[in-house]
């Protein structure tokens, strides 16, 4: 009986899986109660994103990659206990 084949992963969605696992990671690297407040908070985000920024958006999502790296890279760092969630939305901000 054959398995089921999935879908092979492009690139980019291997690079958006492995910056979701290094934040995993990298949470189980501070406390416990931090632990969980990181994983809420990367869980949160990821589904957000995946909902609201359209797949094609190839520049976009190319931006939240870089993003997310120096957040994790910040993350890795033994100086930081935590991470906070800022959620600004364009229409949000006025312009001067």
């Amino acid at each position: 009986m054959g398995a089921a084949t999935k879908p092979r992963l492009s690139g980019m969605q291997k690079q958006v899986l492995a910056l979701y696992r290094g934040f995993l990671r990298a949470a189980r690297t501070k406390s416990p109660e931090e632990r969980s407040r990181i994983e809420a908070i990367v869980s949160q985000e990821f589904r957000r994103n995946s909902l609201e920024v359209d797949r094609k958006n190839f520049l976009y999502i190319e931006y939240l990659v870089r993003r997310g790296k120096k957040q994790l890279d910040q993350l890795k760092s033994p100086e930081t206990v935590g991470l906070v969630s800022l959620n600004v939305e364009a229409s949000q901000i006025k312009k001067s």
